[in-house]
């Protein structure tokens, strides 16, 4: 299994071509007037380059701005932006589920992306040299766990009310022209455990209007204790919605698919650099076709990585 991972490591290398030195900068502070505390963002991005694509990045539950380095930081070497908020459910905000302001924090995190777009001025002159080097046209938006609830949202996916009539509130940003999903909560329901859906109503989303060109990754050991479904319940985006067309599932893979938000935290119980290297670099691949019209690294990314032998995983298409 190592030398197949290694292979296709270097395969996929060989598509994207090299890296180069990242700039980063936290926090920024973004104008957020009446939010609990100000708003702090990370800017990353690669210290050469010119007309670079944005990725949007929404933490998961309890997370930061200085989370899921092993992810932020390769696409900037590999010529993104990368904005990184702090949303309110962060552990270093101390805001629980028994605060007052808790309920509306789902709110506040799709807020805080839209904030995010609308100061890209601020941004931009927050990291010394980005002057006149971002491509505002070519924005994605990815998140992990929770913040794959976040980043939905943008992406056109609604919310279901207790009476199952899809709510008035439709935050598609059109801003945004594609996504990445990991490890994102599916459908609710009956199948959501009390604790759910007592912290988490909104936890009920329509992905029938989610339309924007989108990519799912999930781990076929993921099991969520918000659901009584199986690890399937993380690939509802891909089989409920017109705009993801593409499934990536990791073999062996748990919540933190080997380590993303960070290899020595808490919430990595699969710690598999290998694991992780791959989605860095098959992530990339489709950010770059997703985003640069005529880029082809995605689908020679994908042919290769579904021929490898021994896989890690496999990447289902519609």
């Amino acid at each position: 299994m190592g030398s197949s991972i290694t292979t296709i490591t270097q395969t996929l290398d060989d598509i994207l071509g090299g890296g180069t030195s990242v700039v980063s900068v936290a926090p920024v502070n973004l104008a957020a007037p009446g939010r609990a505390v100000p708003l702090e963002v990370r800017v990353s991005a690669p210290a050469t380059g010119s007309d670079l694509p944005i990725v949007l990045f929404s933490h998961g539950n309890g997370q930061s701005l200085d989370s899921y380095a092993p992810l932020t930081s390769f696409w900037a070497s590999r010529g993104f932006v990368v904005i990184q908020p702090t949303h309110l459910d962060s552990r270093r905000i101390g805001i629980t589920f028994d605060d007052p302001r808790f309920p509306d924090i789902w709110l506040q995190r799709i807020a805080d992306l839209k904030r995010i777009l609308d100061q890209l001025d601020t941004i931009e002159a927050a990291l010394p040299g980005l002057a006149g080097r971002m491509n505002r046209r070519s924005v994605a938006a990815a998140g992990h766990s929770w913040g794959g609830h976040t980043v939905q949202s943008l992406l056109g996916a609604r919310i279901i009310e207790p009476d199952g009539h899809l709510t008035e509130d439709n935050f598609t940003d059109q801003r945004v022209k594609a996504g990445i999903l990991l490890a994102t909560t599916g459908t609710g329901g009956d199948e959501l455990h009390p604790f759910a859906k007592e912290n988490f109503p909104f936890m009920n989303p329509s992905f029938a209007e989610l339309s924007t060109p989108t990519l799912v990754v999930a781990g076929d050991r993921d099991q969520s204790r918000m659901s009584s479904r199986g690890p399937d319940w993380f690939t509802d985006a891909y089989t409920l919605s017109p705009g993801a067309t593409d499934l990536l599932t990791l073999f062996g893979a748990e919540h933190a698919l080997g380590g993303i938000p960070g290899y020595e935290v808490a919430e990595t119980t699969d710690e598999s650099p290998e694991r992780v290297a791959v989605l860095q670099r098959l992530t990339t691949a489709y950010l770059r076709s997703a985003l640069l019209p005529t880029n082809d690294n995605w689908p020679a990314a994908r042919s290769a990585f579904n021929a490898t032998t021994n896989p890690i995983g496999r990447i289902d298409s519609k």
